[in-house]
């Protein structure tokens, strides 16, 4: 299992069967670089143009349609020392015909990004929130894979590949699942967060460049219909879609079907189960597609001795 550092010069703005560029064993760890939404590295210099453009793809060697490409976020770290956010919530999350009573420019703020001190602090605009610290979470908003049928997707959006799902578990610790749709799996990454809400109602996080490590491994023959993950709580699965039920649905069926083959509860006991302790989150609110997570405590089927 080899380590590799990877220095990017291209990225893409969309989720597809571009060409690899780094192969790695499934095992192999890499390390890397993120820019920022609009393409900016750690140097605040433009690299690249938006939308959230991503570092990769990476190929992993003998990943075929069907399999399960693994990824396990090991570190996600800002890497300067200011981010960026918009100022107004979109106006999918406010009632009809709501005014917010300021100007209706979209006006970037300013955020300074302590990694050492580990906060994330308002410089601009004035007003009564600058100067007071929030806690840094990084997290990373766009994970993937190239998707099916050699279709390339906008990295503004989701689907069962991954994509721009803004979900802020998605952090240093977790590990994720996505199905392989092409050969090699393609793996992309980017959009990295220092701080961000759920639902990225805002249509931004604390957005900002990262220096990310990461390992991806594969599991040969088992085919997954939307990404899943785990961390030390909880297990997640991603709908990714709109209208919002039908994310609803497909995270539930996915978790139903987890439960069912990884951890041996029959459908019955998965229903009643889910019905008893399910939670949801909600990942991306603003781009075209919703993401919602539906999620189960790991301490709640050791409890019941469900062993994955």
């Amino acid at each position: 299992m080899a380590h590799h550092d990877f220095a990017p010069t291209t990225y893409h703005n969309t989720f597809g069967s571009h060409a690899p560029v780094l192969e790695v064993d499934p095992g192999d760890t890499i390390a890397t670089t993120t820019v920022d939404a609009r393409g900016f590295d750690r140097h605040d210099a433009a690299r690249a143009g938006r939308p959230n453009p991503q570092t990769g793809p990476f190929a992993v060697r003998g990943a075929e349609p069907g399999d399960t490409l693994v990824l396990l976020l090991h570190e996600a770290r800002p890497n300067r020392a200011r981010g960026w956010t918009t100022a107004r919530l979109a106006p999918n999350v406010l009632d009809f015909g709501y005014e917010a009573g300021f100007a209706r420019e979209i006006e970037l703020a300013s955020w300074a990004v302590d990694v050492s001190a580990g906060t994330v602090t308002l410089e601009s605009p004035v007003n009564r929130l600058t100067g007071q610290p929030l806690p840094l979470a990084p997290m990373l908003g766009t994970v993937g894979v190239a998707p099916d049928i050699g279709e390339a997707i906008s990295t503004m959006t989701s689907g069962p590949h991954g994509g721009n799902m803004d979900y802020n578990r998605i952090a240093p610790g977790v590990r994720v699942e996505f199905p392989v749709f092409t050969q090699g799996a393609l793996f992309f990454l980017g959009d990295g967060h220092a701080l961000q809400g759920d639902g990225e109602i805002d249509g931004t996080g604390v957005e900002i460049s990262m220096d990310v490590r990461f390992t991806l491994d594969l599991i040969e023959g088992r085919t997954i219909d939307w990404p899943r993950a785990e961390d030390d709580t909880f297990l997640m699965t991603c709908g990714n879609a709109r209208p919002l039920d039908q994310a609803v649905q497909h995270a539930t069926t996915a978790m139903v079907r987890w439960l069912e083959d990884g951890y041996g509860l029959t459908t019955r006991e998965a229903h009643m189960l889910l019905g008893r302790v399910v939670e949801y989150d909600l990942g991306n609110m603003y781009d075209p597609a919703y993401t919602m997570v539906c999620k189960v405590r790991k301490s709640v089927l050791a409890e019941l001795g469900f062993a994955g």
